[in-house]
C-alpha cells in the first residue's frame, strides 16, 4: 500500500510555501502498511494511492489540451474520504476516476446537504505547479460546511488533498495560454437515511478537469441582465456559503437572461430590491472617476470570493482606493449615463476579471462595449501572479508538485 503524505506542515504567514529544499508543499508517497487512518486532531490524513490501470495516454491528453473548453473532461484520478459521526475523517485514498455508488437514500439527493470550492493549478516556465491562496478557499469551504451542518475538513488536510491529486495527475496540467487545471473539491451528506437531520457519514472528494478560458469567444465586455423575478439569497439564509442550491436558484434567472441576450444575470437584494448583489457565479466591482472601486459589501448574502479579496489589494498597490459598501442598481445605472462610473468588471476563479459592457433591464441598459483600462491592468496582473510571470509579493502562491 502506498500513501500520499505532506513533507512537513505548511507555515500559515502566508499562502505560499518557501521550499526548504526542492520538495516542501509537495506531496509525496510513503510505503505504509495501512493508510486508512481517521483524524483525531493529532494526526494528518494521508492519502492512500490506488493508480488507474486504464490511464488517457499521452496522445488522448494532447488532444484535449488544444481543446479542453471548460468542465468536459477530468484526469486520470479523484481523492476520496469519508467522516463518520463518532469517528472523524478516515478512508482517505486517491482513486481511479468514475462514476461513485450512492445508495438512493443519501442524504444530498434529498435534502442538498453539500458544499464545494473552484480553483485552478497553473503550470509554470519552469514546469512546476502552483495553485492560487489554497487556505482561503479551505477557510472558506468550512465557514460553508458549518452553514450546511457539515464537519470541518482540516485545512492542512485540505490543501494536501489538492497535492495529492496533482501529484499523481500532474501531466494533465495544460501549459501555454490561460490554460490550467481546474480544481473541485466537494463535500456531501452521504449517509442514507430520510430523516431531516445532519448526515452522520460524510464524503470529501476532489476531482479535477483541464480548462481552457471560461468564455471560449475570448476575453471581451459580457452583458448583464437585471432580474426582477428572482432574488439569489435573504438574510439568515445561504448566500454567504458555496453550497449547490445557490446555483441551481439562479439557474432560472439564467436562462431568463440567455432568452433576453445577456450573458450573466445580476441579483439585487431580497429585502429592498435596488441593492446589487453579485452575478450568477462572480462578484461585481465598479471603478469611478474618483479613483475608488468600488464592490457590495458582505453582509451575510454575497459569497466571499477569493478573487474578490485578492482584486481589493491589486487595487490599493495600483494606488485604487478600494471601497467595499452597498451600491443601488440606479447608482449603477446613473453612474455609467453620468460619467462618474468608469468601468463596470465581475470577476471570479473561473473567468478571472471579466469587463461587463452593458446593463440591460425590461426597458433600457446603459453601457459600452469597451474593456476598461484598470480592468485590462488588473487581470493582467491577477494573471501574472498566478503562472508565475511577476512576483508574488503577497505570497498567494502554493506550490502543488
Amino acid at each position: 500500500m502506498w500513501a500520499v503524505r505532506r513533507l512537513d506542515k505548511h507555515r500559515r504567514t502566508g499562502t505560499r510555501v518557501e521550499p526548504k529544499g526542492a520538495s516542501v508543499g509537495v506531496a509525496r508517497f510513503v510505503s505504509v502498511a495501512s493508510a486508512r487512518y481517521f483524524y483525531d486532531g493529532r494526526m494528518a490524513l494521508n492519502f492512500a494511492l490506488t493508480h488507474n490501470p486504464a490511464p488517457a495516454s499521452a496522445e488522448r491528453r494532447a488532444e484535449i489540451h488544444a481543446n479542453p473548453g471548460f468542465g468536459k473532461f477530468f484526469t486520470d484520478h479523484m481523492v476520496r474520504a469519508v467522516w463518520r459521526a463518532g469517528q472523524g475523517w478516515g478512508d482517505a485514498e486517491v482513486i481511479p476516476y468514475g462514476p461513485i455508488s450512492l445508495d438512493p437514500a443519501a442524504a444530498v439527493l434529498h435534502y442538498a446537504q453539500e458544499i464545494f470550492e473552484g480553483m485552478k493549478a497553473y503550470r509554470h516556465a519552469d514546469d512546476s505547479i502552483w495553485t492560487f491562496r489554497p487556505f482561503a478557499n479551505a477557510a472558506r469551504f468550512n465557514r460553508s460546511a458549518t452553514r450546511l451542518a457539515l464537519p470541518h475538513l482540516p485545512e492542512e488536510d485540505f490543501v494536501a488533498s489538492l497535492e495529492a491529486l496533482v501529484g499523481v495527475d500532474r501531466s494533465w496540467v495544460p501549459a501555454g495560454g490561460e490554460n490550467s487545471l481546474y480544481l473541485r473539491p466537494f463535500m456531501f451528506g452521504s449517509e442514507p437515511f430520510l430523516g431531516v437531520r445532519p448526515a452522520q457519514e460524510v464524503t470529501y472528494m476532489v476531482i479535477a478537469s483541464p480548462v481552457g478560458p471560461y468564455f471560449a469567444g475570448g476575453i471581451k465586455p459580457v452583458s448583464i441582465w437585471q432580474s426582477t423575478n428572482f432574488t439569489r439569497a435573504a438574510m439568515g439564509g445561504t448566500g454567504a456559503a458555496k453550497c449547490g442550491g445557490n446555483y441551481a436558484a439562479g439557474l432560472a434567472a439564467q436562462m431568463e437572461a440567455t432568452e433576453q441576450g445577456c450573458d450573466q444575470v445580476v441579483f439585487l437584494d431580497a429585502e429592498e430590491h435596488k441593492y446589487i448583489e453579485e452575478l450568477g457565479g462572480m462578484n461585481l466591482y465598479f471603478v469611478f472617476a474618483d479613483g475608488t472601486l468600488v464592490t457590495p459589501e458582505t453582509s451575510g448574502t454575497i459569497l466571499e470570493g477569493i478573487t474578490r479579496s485578492s482584486v481589493i489589494e491589486l487595487g490599493k498597490a495600483m494606488g485604487l482606493t478600494p471601497v467595499e459598501r452597498r451600491i443601488s442598481i440606479d447608482e449603477w445605472k446613473d453612474g455609467v449615463t453620468s460619467g462618474a462610473i468608469r468601468e463596470v468588471f465581475a470577476c471570479g476563479t473561473a473567468a478571472v476579471i471579466t469587463p461587463v459592457g452593458r446593463l440591460v433591464w425590461a426597458d433600457g441598459e446603459v453601457g459600452s462595449m469597451e474593456t476598461g483600462e484598470v480592468t485590462s491592468q488588473l487581470r493582467s496582473k491577477l494573471i501574472d501572479i498566478q503562472y508565475g510571470r511577476t512576483a508574488d509579493t503577497n505570497h498567494w502562491l502554493h506550490r502543488l508538485a
